[in-house]
């Protein structure tokens, strides 16, 4: 008999459910439901709003029950470092704050007079962005947020929707190593380390590896929808961690692109690389499955396309991505440059015109375009340089997966800038990722290897090699 495996898959502008079949080493996927994950602002305050997320959860199963479908697991991934407070009764204790909330700008720097940023790196191997969880909190103990004071557990975004779903609480490994609070040598979160900044550790609960099963729908919510109560896994709750666990890739010698709002580009690797070169790049080590570390780094990604186009269809402009991509390829020589990570671009009013701002007020919709997209390409080639020089093995290709990865033109001058082969796909990589993860918990493939095998089997991806 098939398994039937749910991912919950949501990144921080769309989430998606999709149903896979699995059977005899082989799977199909279906898209059964989609939906909004936006940041809500309430008085100068920014949010995640879980229950609306949480409520989309409920409605996806619903209709399952009522199709009569058959799940033998749910799996739940998100964006990292975020998370939400949950009170001594169980009550959820408001809506999770958004990482692009500003209220954390400059914390770093102010958790630096108390722990210099070489202790910091050296625990956590993460590297310095404003809103790592441990600078979320340190800056809402500054700020006296309520939820904080009365908080009995601290569960990451996916492992609150888990624990919506079930009733159970449990902390991930992969999504727990995005915090900046987790040693890197135990692999538990380091509590000397946040009791010097006044962060309570009491709140904090044991790291679970990737397969763990959380528990069962709560019967209420089985019975509402029609359904058993099925399992809920611990898959790699953070969405990258599972889109690389779905990277087709035959050997070690590669480089992988996680291509969505942001761009994570990285390497593989069995154990942290952690030392002063690390640190002063901006490395981080993150969790991955099977007892990897995701050795990478993040540049803003499609972010700042999306961005543009909430621009323009404001003003009844609403380009397709084929649209964008033939305007830019009619304006490939534009010269306009801009650094993809530079913080005006982190959350700007207009980005259309933070963008002119730099490579010239009169620039088209069109030259915007291409120089989003040779920026890019740009940034990946200094990236991809620094990782050549960290990384145990020669890397040959880079392999990008996610929704970036349909972008023909810029998988097309990234192999170009990289001058080594592009293999683009699958697309719908995390939520891949999350099944097989789903799967490896079922006994139904051994390692992360036969997942690459038989991913590299059931889906087509695209090669770009590179021109002069």
């Amino acid at each position: 008999m098939a398994n039937q495996f749910l991912a919950f898959d949501c990144g921080a502008t769309s989430a998606r459910a999709v149903l896979a079949t699995f059977s005899n080493g082989s799977f199909q996927m279906e898209e059964v439901y989609r939906f909004p994950s936006g940041i809500i602002e309430l008085y100068g305050k920014y949010y995640w709003d879980i229950l609306a997320i949480y409520d989309h959860f409920l409605k996806c199963l619903s209709d399952l029950g009522r199709r009569g479908i058959r799940i033998d697991s749910i799996g739940i991934d998100t964006w990292g470092v975020d998370f939400g407070f949950v009170a001594d009764d169980g009550s959820l204790l408001g809506n999770p704050r958004a990482y692009r909330d500003p209220y954390t700008d400059g914390i770093p720097t102010k958790v630096f007079q108390t722990i210099s940023h070489e202790e910091l790196y050296a625990c956590t191997g993460i590297q310095i962005l404003n809103f790592n969880s441990i600078f979320q909190l340190y800056a809402q103990i500054r700020e006296d947020f309520s939820p904080l004071r009365y908080a009995k557990a601290i569960l990451f975004i996916p492992d609150l929707l888990s624990y919506m779903l079930t009733g159970n609480k449990a902390c991930e490994y992969t999504i727990a190593s995005t915090s900046g609070m987790m040693d890197q040598t135990s692999r538990q979160f380091n509590k000397e380390l946040l009791k010097k900044l006044g962060i309570r550790t009491d709140m904090l609960l044991p790291i679970v590896q990737p397969g763990e099963k959380v528990g069962v729908l709560r019967k209420e919510i089985a019975e509402a929808c029609g359904l058993p109560q099925i399992p809920v896994i611990a898959v790699a709750g953070h969405d990258t961690a599972s889109a690389i666990a779905a990277v087709p890739a035959r050997d070690r010698n590669f480089a992988y692109l996680s291509s969505g709002t942001w761009s994570l580009m990285g390497i593989e690797v069995p154990e942290p690389i952690i030392n002063a070169d690390s640190a002063r790049l901006n490395f981080t080590n993150e969790g991955g499955i099977e007892g990897t570390t995701r050795f990478l780094k993040n540049i803003t990604g499609m972010w700042l396309l999306e961005q543009c186009r909430k621009v323009w269809k404001g003003e009844g402009k609403d380009y397709s991505y084929p649209h964008l991509q033939e305007m830019a390829l009619a304006e490939k020589d534009f010269s306009g440059r801009i650094n993809p990570d530079d913080p005006r671009f982190v959350n700007p009013n207009n980005m259309v015109e933070e963008i002119a701002s730099q490579v010239g007020n009169d620039a088209s919709d069109a030259q915007i375009v291409s120089c989003i997209y040779h920026s890019l390409a740009d940034r990946y080639k200094q990236v991809l340089t620094m990782l050549k020089s960290f990384a145990p093995f020669q890397i040959e290709k880079l392999h990008v997966i996610g929704g970036g990865s349909a972008n023909d033109l810029l998988n097309q001058w990234t192999a170009d800038a990289i001058g080594i082969p592009v293999v683009a796909g699958p697309t719908e990589a995390t939520a891949i990722g999350n099944i097989m993860i789903q799967a490896n918990a079922a006994g139904l493939v051994v390692d992360r290897w036969e997942m690459r095998r038989i991913i590299a089997d059931a889906f087509q991806v695209k090669t770009f090699t590179p021109n002069n």
